[in-house]
């Protein structure tokens, strides 16, 4: 028997037996151990534990622990609802079935039943049943002509229709119980590692996301190794709908949505459109001093513009339609991407050496056709402000500039009091290169300078293959919130394509013609997500600095009105954002209303006050603080905004 070699994460070498499972491993190693591996990533592909290992190569063995382990599971246990359903539902007919970021979902065909919450119910009790038997998955390796009758005999127009995309040689099956399925795989060893199922949601979705198909039911999941991990789970989807920023944002008159204006466009009401001018002039004041040069753009752009990009050809149908004009031939686009136009003004007048970095900011809006059924708050809109900046540089400054950008990045983060991030960086999919546009010569410079300046910079970051954008890789900031969900936020990537398209030059000093390079960056990604997820992250408890409506003044009857406007005009000479409630409420109704509204200071003034010439402060959440004099009151504030930038 041939043997190879096997590198395990500490860099021991195993030497095995060609056939030999990454669970043949884990057994070896401990007992401990092989009961917990879900899968195994060799090579850097994520595979079934029990495939047997022909070459030499780097091994992983994947647990709950990791991503990789927990993405393994609820796809099988995607696999495990559709088992339950086949037996439940006889004739329902299968999409597709994939593990999402907390969870999984599978695409049904129910015919002509409606699925209610109390069939969830049962669905969830006969996976539990299932799961409970230990059942194996089974990979099958199968011809094309043998899956076309497979699934033509079961009369699934959705599976074939799959499986006539796919290649012969390319096509693999995996069986669980009596449950067959079309699927690369891979799963858990057998069903005994999920112990905790909750069915979460059922929602509509058009087969393979066309409103002109079929629409499915969607049914959403979740599983878990332990019932304590579902528990907390579930405390935290509950902790997450009180803080849903559609539902806060309407409680604090952030924002709105209009039918009559369309959907996925948000209206800012006063309170979110100051509040988001605060976070825009922030960091227009960060790009000044980070040297950045403001720039404006129109919201639409000729369509030869974006096919020059190469955005038309990959975003072309995520886009709203072209715009004709009466000129015969001329198309326009509401603009998908602020980036052409600033290659344009780049190309306005010629660059030397000497000139660059040169960098461009804008708050430029931009719009993509999302499909309805996809809508989300201001977390998924169809139209969205982006923090854009693009950095023309020498091939010499790439690193220099990505590091800055990254100091923006954590900057922002430490005043908006996101403490808990990782950096994903994004590179191509070897396996599909079509989806890119360039020379594999810069795609591998692009990537290298970004890892290397991970690296350097000391963050803490994981390399995930395909999800590089179409024009160069990237680095995301994925940073986890209050309750512990994981947002991408802040984005930077580095280009060497866009400039070929656009044929941007420099004169070096060689006085010859050189390209630049360019950084694309958005610190913030868009202002609208953005906005959303600090709403849920903080609860609506913005930063004093940040937040509409730093304090509220509460006369206790209308007697003190004229003070209260009075401190009101003391307040507003230090840009203290105060209001006064002028109702003829109690004023403990005051206090609560104010308390619900997240206003950070609130501050009683009555015949006691009014005559110490002082006001009694209460703070949000913390209660009574007591008497003091309006300079004190003002100083307390100014340096708590001071301290927080």
């Amino acid at each position: 028997m041939s043997m190879i070699n096997i590198t395990l994460p500490d860099q021991s070498v195993r030497q095995v037996e060609q056939g030999t499972t990454a669970m043949d491993i884990a057994k070896s190693i401990s007992e401990g151990l092989a009961r917990n591996v879900l899968s195994a990533k060799f090579n850097g592909v994520v595979i079934d534990a029990f495939k047997p290992l022909i070459n030499d190569g780097s091994l992983q063995l994947l647990t709950w622990k990791d991503e990789e382990g927990k993405a393994t599971m609820w796809h099988s246990s995607a696999h495990l609802m559709a088992e339950a359903i086949e037996i439940l539902y006889p004739g329902a007919k299968f999409g597709i079935g994939p593990d999402i970021e907390n969870g999984f979902y599978y695409d049904v065909d129910f015919g002509d039943k409606t699925i209610s919450h109390e069939d969830l119910t049962k669905i969830e009790k006969k996976m539990k049943e299932l799961a409970s038997q230990k059942q194996t998955f089974v990979r099958k390796e199968i011809s094309k002509d043998v899956a076309l009758k497979t699934f033509t005999d079961k009369g699934d127009e959705y599976k074939v229709e799959l499986i006539e995309g796919l290649e012969d040689g390319t096509i693999s099956f995996y069986q669980c119980g009596e449950f067959t399925d079309l699927c690369r795989g891979p799963h858990i060893p057998n069903t005994s590692h999920i112990k905790a199922i909750k069915l979460l949601s059922i929602a509509g979705a058009y087969w393979r996301g066309d409103e002109n198909r079929k629409q499915l039911t969607r049914i959403y999941g979740i599983t878990f190794p332990k019932k304590k991990e579902l528990t907390e789970y579930l405390e935290m989807l509950e902790e997450a709908k009180k803080r849903d920023h559609r539902k806060i944002g309407k409680e604090l008159e952030l924002f709105t949505f209009s039918q009559n204006v369309g959907q996925g466009l948000p209206l800012w009401l006063p309170k979110g459109a100051m509040l988001r001018e605060r976070l825009e002039n922030y960091l227009k004041t960060v790009q000044k001093d980070a040297g950045y040069e403001p720039v404006i753009t129109p919201h639409i752009g000729s369509k030869d513009l974006y096919v020059t990009s190469g955005h038309y050809a990959k975003y072309g149908a995520d886009s709203f339609r072209p715009i004709t004009t009466p000129n015969e031939g001329e198309e326009f686009l509401l603009k998908p991407m602020n980036c052409p136009h600033h290659c344009e003004i780049y190309k306005t007048k010629p660059h030397s050496y000497k000139e660059l970095p040169i960098r461009y900011a804008e708050f430029g809006t931009v719009y993509r056709y999302e499909q309805s059924g996809e809508l989300h708050g201001l977390t998924r809109v169809r139209g969205f402000t982006q923090d854009d900046a693009h950095i023309f540089c020498r091939p010499d400054q790439v690193k220099d500039e990505f590091k800055a950008v990254i100091k923006i990045v954590l900057q922002i983060f430490t005043a908006l009091d996101f403490k808990n991030f990782i950096t994903q960086i994004s590179v191509r999919d070897p396996q599909t290169p079509d989806k890119y546009i360039g020379s594999d010569e810069n795609w591998e410079k692009a990537e290298s300078a970004i890892i290397e300046v991970a690296k350097e910079s000391g963050l803490d970051y994981n390399v995930e293959e395909g999800e590089a954008a179409f024009y160069g890789p990237k680095m995301d900031f994925m940073v986890r919130d209050a309750i512990g969900r994981k947002w991408q936020l802040g984005t930077i990537q580095v280009d060497y394509n866009l400039p070929e398209r656009f044929n941007l030059e420099y004169i070096g000093d060689d006085n010859k013609k050189h390209r630049p390079v360019m950084i694309h960056r958005a610190p913030f990604g868009s202002m609208e997500r953005f906005v959303a997820v600090l709403i849920e992250h903080t609860a609506g408890k913005f930063p004093l600095w940040l937040t509409p409506e730093q304090l509220r003044i509460l006369p206790i009857s209308e007697k003190y009105h004229d003070y209260a406007e009075k401190v009101l005009s003391l307040l507003k000479n230090y840009d203290i954002r105060s209001e006064i409630d002028y109702r003829s409420e109690k004023t403990g109704r005051k206090i609560r209303d104010a308390e619900i509204q997240r206003v950070p200071y609130m501050i009683i003034v009555g015949e006691k006050e009014k005559e110490s010439q002082t006001v009694s402060v209460r703070k949000q959440g913390n209660g009574d603080m007591g008497s003091m004099s309006i300079d004190n009151l003002i100083e307390m504030i100014t340096k708590e905004v001071q301290e927080a930038l």
